[in-house]
């Protein structure tokens, strides 16, 4: 269960759209629903991904975002023995609605489309 207490601490700062972003950043590829958010690969790849924070509001109890995520998919062959087709790997992307509980700084993602924004 992912927290992030500096994003939580810079709230109401100039920087907090950066520090979410880069506190996200922190995160593994498993806490955050990338593998569904996937459209022209078939799995996550290991590579660093980058966060861009595009809209920030709050409620009385989460500071709420929506942030697209750029990663990495896989391209995997078969993986059969004798299979030449090398991995390779495309740039993806997703939007993520993000909710960070202002009590405890607990965050959760969901996917969203790009009609939902």
């Amino acid at each position: 269960m992912p927290y992030l207490n500096k994003a939580l601490n810079a709230w109401g700062s100039d920087n907090f759209s950066s520090e979410l972003g880069a506190e996200i950043e922190q995160l593994t590829h498993p806490e955050l629903p990338l593998q569904q958010g996937l459209s022209h690969s078939s799995a996550v790849s290991d590579e660093p991904f980058q966060v861009m924070i595009l809209r920030v509001n709050e409620n009385d109890s989460q500071i709420l975002a929506i942030a697209r995520v750029f990663y990495s998919g896989v391209i995997a062959g078969c993986s059969c023995a004798d299979d030449p087709t090398p991995l390779d790997t495309l740039t993806e992307s997703c939007l993520l609605e993000v909710r960070l509980d202002k009590q405890d700084a607990h965050v959760s993602f969901a996917l969203l489309s790009d009609e939902d924004v």
